[in-house]
């Protein structure tokens, strides 16, 4: 290639590119898709239930590893630590009851909103400038979610307005993070989530508790230990590389989903509502890339 003729953006994409980044974010793909299949599996219980045992143990994890290494336990930035565990709690809580109820696809690919509104708070809050292409990315993502509920019959107005607020609360307590990104250490932003959901969804869950077994105990123990390694290592994923090279691995979570939800639990999409989901995929991922080469 001729001195001074930029390479295509696939080229640029690809080159110097850590796979070890790449590898992390994989494997946080797969643990995070594993721990929502797990939530699948205990259906039958209260969301709050399924989210305060998955809290407990997370927040056992995470306590353990801020203590060991010294952090004050209760933060620097506590005014943002406790607004990223409030909306994270009621985000994640929203999230499980769409995956309870309609096709895993379906809630995965709806969640995938957040970026969006990530993307729009970003600029009313914190001042980033979205180019043109990116308000065009944005829209295709949103009419991949539009197309969804329009074809899939088992996702109801009510689940997508459910699974649309959850997007938007988990890109508030992603805003919030990156507040606390100087001041706190990832663990201790994660804890903040467990440390409210724990006593919140306790107290709740005590007015609906389901007597369980050993089983689904097992169930809630595996979510809570899988997710804390998904975002463990995910967090690594990030620090190896660049997070925008590595994020667009996120959405092959989207893509588990579906092959999960058709061969465990017989989830069939028609042809448009998979459209739509590769839609959500694409838009969203091309944002990514047109803010990291300046489209």
């Amino acid at each position: 290639m001729e001195r001074g003729v930029r390479s295509p953006f696939f080229i640029q994409y690809f080159r110097g590119m850590r796979l070890d980044g790449i590898g992390m974010m994989l494997i946080s793909v797969v643990l995070f898709t594993t721990a929502n299949v797990f939530v699948k599996e205990i259906a039958f219980l209260p969301t709050t239930q399924i989210v305060f045992m998955r809290s407990v143990v997370s927040l056992i994890l995470c306590s353990a590893f801020v203590l060991y290494k010294g952090f004050p336990y209760f933060g620097y930035n506590k005014k943002w630590l406790v607004i990223r565990g409030v909306f994270g709690m009621i985000a994640l809580t929203l999230f499980f009851y769409t995956i309870q109820n309609i096709p895993l696809a379906s809630a995965t690919v709806i969640q995938y909103l957040s970026p969006v509104f990530t993307v729009i708070l970003a600029m009313l809050w914190l001042g980033q400038r979205v180019r043109g292409i990116q308000w065009v990315f944005l829209a295709l993502a949103i009419l991949g979610v539009i197309m969804v509920k329009g074809f899939d019959p088992n996702v109801p107005l009510t689940f997508l307005l459910i699974g649309s607020t959850s997007a938007f609360l988990a890109a508030v307590a992603y805003i919030a993070t990156i507040k606390c990104k100087d001041t706190d250490h990832p663990v201790s932003i994660v804890m903040y989530f467990h440390l409210i959901a724990t006593p919140v969804m306790g107290g709740i869950s005590t007015t609906n508790w389901e007597p369980i077994g050993m089983t689904e105990w097992w169930y809630g123990i595996a979510i809570g230990v899988l997710s804390v390694l998904a975002q463990i290592a995910m967090a690594f994923a990030i620090m190896k590389e660049d997070a925008s090279v590595v994020t667009p691995f996120k959405y092959v979570g989207a893509i588990l989903a579906l092959a999960i939800g058709y061969f465990r639990y017989d989830e069939v999409l028609n042809p448009l509502s998979i459209l739509g989901i590769f839609l959500v995929i694409g838009g969203v991922t091309l944002n990514i890339l047109a803010n990291r080469y300046h489209w």
